[in-house]
């Protein structure tokens, strides 16, 4: 096994490279950059955008000219200056070329150097810390509830396969399944949070106003309140998923030589559901907990954290792509890109801890 995970870190380098070389030229290649962002606030905005974005006093508005050269790189820059522009672009480091931008930005990130964001002009390691626990908050307990909910269901499915619960479950599941997450969300928000039928839980944040103020007790109770509505929209979806995944391994396993044998000696039937069966039903299941997890944290956290207003890193990333902040982006891409390649190999030796039985070849990946 040694030998197997020494290969995969080894070609973790070139796809995480490949990864970030092919996003990078797209997006630097893609119109409407962090140059033509600033310049559209500034026309819009006038002297005090300029003041934040570039430094400058407010004199400065006098480099404001008519038009620009029709042969610069960006456009909408009706009204500003050839000059201000260069100023715009050295600031946000676009006058450098292409490749060196991008081999410069390795090298910040082999040393764990984000830089800072282009609009909030903070850290974006700081950034990225701050938002965090939201994000782990519900990456965390979305995972747990669909694990403890989906595979007590999965199993009673498979137990009474065909029965008239089966039936209705799995119709359920399948409604539940075909809804986007986004559209769940806005429908409990509108039901329980909008005002129009019901007010039973906060329409946005994480916590109340009021939180430092609660004890110890209110403060947990605040904060599953407010948690609520968004961890039954992010699960709903994977508890049906998993939960069909959960019964079509127990029927598999049901099925096989050794489970009958185990019957025709007498064994009860719990014994042989959870001392036979459920060990090799729950091997895929089980050794898809990182994965699952990782796909909530960094992917299916963004539309929720968007709707209930949680400030996490999928809203983070979600507005540092509407402002073109690239620092964000890239910085955010990378993290998710090396975590998510991570993930695949801790998934891999779950498979083992899970079932000793199972073995990496050391000859291939």
């Amino acid at each position: 096994m040694i030998a197997y995970i020494a290969k995969r870190v080894f070609l973790l380098v070139p796809t995480l490279l490949g990864i970030l070389a092919l996003n990078f030229f797209l997006v630097q290649l893609a119109p409407g950059g962090p140059v033509e962002q600033v310049i559209s606030r500034m026309e819009g905005r006038g002297d005090r955008a300029l003041e934040r974005i570039t430094g400058a006093e407010g004199d400065a508005i006098s480099m404001v000219e008519t038009s620009l050269d029709s042969t610069s790189a960006y456009r909408g820059r009706d009204g500003i200056s050839p000059e201000l522009v260069a100023e715009i672009e050295k600031r946000f480091g676009f006058d450098r070329p292409l490749h060196e931008r991008f081999f410069s930005m390795l090298k910040s990130y082999l040393l764990l150097d984000f830089g800072e964001s282009f609009f909030k002009d903070r850290s974006i390691l700081g950034m990225i810390g701050e938002k965090m626990p939201v994000s782990l908050s519900l990456g965390l307990w979305s995972t747990l509830v669909i694990y403890l909910v989906s595979i007590p269901l999965g199993i009673r499915k498979a137990v009474r396969h065909g029965s008239p619960f089966d039936v209705w479950t799995s119709f359920v599941i399948v409604i539940c399944n075909s809804i986007p997450v986004f559209l769940f969300a806005v429908i409990l928000i509108v039901i329980f949070a909008g005002g129009s039928y019901l007010e039973w839980f906060p329409l946005r944040g994480l916590v109340s106003d009021h939180f430092h103020e609660l004890s110890f007790t209110g403060k947990v109770l605040d904060y599953f309140h407010h948690l609520a509505l968004p961890i039954l929209a992010m699960t709903i979806g994977g508890i049906a998923g998993f939960a069909m995944l959960t019964k079509n391994c127990f029927l598999d396993e049901i099925r096989h030589q050794y489970v009958t044998t185990a019957r025709a000696k007498g064994a009860s039937e719990g014994r042989v559901l959870f001392g036979h069966v459920f060990r090799n039903a729950m091997l895929i299941v089980i050794a898809g907990l990182p994965g699952t997890f990782l796909g909530i944290f960094f992917t299916g956290s963004m539309m929720i954290e968007v709707i209930f207003s949680l400030d996490g890193l999928g809203l983070m990333g979600f507005e540092a792509t509407m402002n073109r902040d690239y620092p964000v982006m890239f910085a955010g891409l990378y993290i998710s890109t090396l975590m998510g390649l991570f993930v695949k190999i801790l998934s891999d030796i779950t498979y083992v801890l899970v079932d000793p039985r199972i073995h990496f070849d050391a000859g291939g990946v």
